[in-house]
């Protein structure tokens, strides 16, 4: 199974569209073009198909993540968190 499968199987199951994609990048800060997304998501003998590489995968995923949990809280968020339930 190559990446281009794994990135169309989490697509459907998620119900993406590419703007929702684009944005889940952008969270990660990596920007990419629909243009450049829908190469990945075309057959491999179409003429523009484009190999999905192992960093724009691991970019999504982790922008799957904040998309679906939300941004993990800061340090020190936790730390005062703690402090307060001690007392």
């Amino acid at each position: 199974m190559t990446n281009n499968d794994i990135f169309k199987k989490l697509r459907v199951a998620h119900k993406l569209r590419d703007d929702d994609i684009v944005k889940i990048l952008a969270l990660v800060d990596f920007r990419i073009s629909k243009s450049e997304l829908n190469a990945f998501f075309r057959r491999e003998d179409h003429p523009k198909y484009m190999e999905c590489g192992d960093q724009i995968l691991r970019n999504f995923l982790n922008g799957l993540i904040i998309h679906l949990r939300g941004p993990l809280p800061s340090k020190r968020n936790n730390d005062k968190q703690k402090k307060s339930n001690n007392r």
